[in-house]
């Protein structure tokens, strides 16, 4: 139970720092500011996660990433089925904050998004988003599934590591998709926003799941077949 809460606790708090920074700074394509403050956002919250809560639940925050330790090996079906639904309820939490201080902090949410991914940067074409979200999900995937070895040996700095390829795809795929990589952090914003009326977000949340969990399945055959040579 304590991980499961630990995920809660964790994917909440890449909501609300990661989504409340794109909701606050938006993503300027003209000074790049608003994609490096976002990404830093993303990057920087789960550094935080991963020294807070990565000895109890080893910081997953992220359904796709959870599906790559499964398939690894690193956990039980039902451990994965706790982690997936504490996730997906820690990210509605934490949009659900943002969508608290938005509201009684009287500021304007351009989109009313809440943060939420979309496809207008790749025309709205879906498979464009797919193919960006699982390119993406399956380098994520890959740093960590290689961090978090046995055989590594980035000692401490495994979380620093995870935190800045987070940061490296998401400077990439904000101007794309928004970058999700995690289904959960695209499934609680656009529920939110259903929640206030705005319907686009859930209608193209399937892109967000399905593609990083796709991502997520290749990284981890493709990090077995790299490490099965090695050894």
């Amino acid at each position: 139970m304590r991980k499961f809460v630990a995920e809660f606790v964790g994917t909440m708090v890449l909501v609300v720092l990661g989504c409340g920074t794109a909701m606050l700074v938006g993503c300027d394509a003209g000074s790049g500011c608003g994609y490096i403050l976002t990404a830093l956002a993303f990057g920087l919250a789960i550094v935080a996660m991963a020294y807070s809560i990565g000895n109890i639940s080893g910081c997953h925050v992220n359904p796709a990433v959870s599906l790559g330790v499964l398939i690894s090996g690193g956990m039980t079906v039902k451990e994965f089925c706790g982690y997936v639904i504490s996730q997906c309820l820690g990210a509605f939490a934490g949009s659900g904050i943002l969508a608290l201080i938005f509201r009684i902090g009287y500021i304007d949410d351009a989109t009313g998004g809440y943060g939420s991914n979309g496809l207008n940067g790749v025309g709205g074409n879906p498979a464009a988003g797919l193919l960006v979200e699982i390119v993406l999900t399956c380098i994520f995937v890959l740093a960590i599934l290689g961090v978090t070895s046995k055989k590594a040996s980035h000692g401490s700095f495994g979380g620093l590591v995870i935190g800045l390829t987070l940061t490296g795809v998401h400077i990439l795929g904000i101007g794309l998709t928004g970058t999700s990589v995690n289904p959960a952090r695209s499934l609680g914003p656009a529920l939110v926003a259903l929640i206030g009326g705005n319907t686009i977000p859930i209608a193209q949340v399937w892109v967000f799941i399905v593609g990083p969990l796709v991502g997520a399945t290749i990284a981890a055959f493709l990090y077995k077949f790299l490490e099965g040579k090695k050894n």
